[in-house]
């Protein structure tokens, strides 16, 4: 099947992003739907876009649900048979949607379809170990896995799967074990595993801002998050599909280096690199335990 704008919906999660979200809009076509999902209870916010924009539904969760959770929702109350899952801080080029409703007409068979990220030092997709790979591609290609920060989901082809394999029953489409990071790469693995597709499309084109998602005034509490977050996710995502003991091994050099690293930063009486490193050990010692990634940044200022 197809994609037409009558049957796309975008979702954004957002936190403490009034900042940013608003250039992440006004690339998107306005008669596309868009369920932005604040992490919060922010009524100004939801008030704000609903007023300026006539094709945003905000939806409040009033606690920081995550991005996993929090895409769950967004994806849950879409109609639609597609969902493409946005950043706020994803700039949509001119052609990006159309490019995507052209590559779904010469491909039937993809469960989840990415466009490219302008920026080619830093890839938003990964391949297979033995995949070939080209310098200059005009033509959709299969990938192991795709960033979250743009990703078209495939709404009935993913529920045919739970369904009729017991998808990684209990669970929707993310995995709201994770809070943060690497709950698309979990996604894609789920996917790849049932023998699935997932393809990028190389002239459709997204500029993603990176680390820009939330109000830079709380720049240093979102360094700590996505430091503990990082770790814990790693830690969570090795174990769930590899076993406690890669998860173990794989992480446990960085853990140690972390507690060296913040033991050195406090006698230099250096807050700041103290708190990310300390974080980052935080992490791996409360994954470790099997503890939920509990931690939440510091935003009531």
């Amino acid at each position: 099947m197809s994609i037409s704008r009558q049957n796309l919906t975008i979702v954004i999660v957002t936190f403490k992003s009034e900042g940013i979200i608003h250039q992440c809009i006004k690339s998107i076509d306005d008669e596309i739907e868009i369920i932005v999902v604040e992490n919060s209870n922010d009524q100004e916010f939801k008030k704000n876009l609903e007023k300026n924009y006539k094709n945003i539904n905000c939806v409040l969760s009033s606690d920081n649900l995550g991005m996993g959770k929090g895409n769950n929702l967004g994806i849950n109350l879409a109609k639609t048979d597609f969902v493409l899952v946005l950043n706020p801080d994803v700039i949509l080029e001119k052609s990006t949607i159309n490019e995507l409703f052209i590559a779904s007409e010469k491909i039937s068979n993809f469960t989840i379809l990415a466009p490219i990220s302008s920026n080619t030092n830093y890839p938003n997709y990964k391949m297979e170990i033995n995949q070939k790979t080209f310098e200059t591609r005009e033509h959709p290609f299969e990938v192991k896995s795709v960033d979250g920060f743009a990703m078209l989901l495939n709404k009935k082809k993913i529920d045919i799967v739970i369904e009729n394999k017991n998808f990684d029953k209990g669970r929707d489409y993310f995995d709201e074990n994770f809070f943060m990071y690497l709950e698309n790469d979990d996604l894609c693995k789920r996917i790849k595993d049932y023998n699935e597709k997932i393809f990028i499309v190389p002239t459709s084109k997204v500029n993603h801002l990176g680390a820009k998602a939330v109000d830079s005034k709380y720049k240093n509490e979102i360094e700590f998050s996505r430091n503990w977050h990082w770790i814990w996710s790693k830690f969570y995502f090795n174990k769930k599909h590899f076993g406690y003991f890669k998860a173990f091994t794989n992480g446990f050099p960085k853990f140690f280096f972390s507690i060296i690293k913040c033991l050195f930063y406090l006698l230099v009486n250096n807050k700041k690199k103290k708190n990310k490193y300390l974080s980052r050990a935080s992490g791996f010692f409360n994954a470790a335990r099997g503890k939920s990634s509990w931690y939440r940044p510091n935003t009531n200022f």
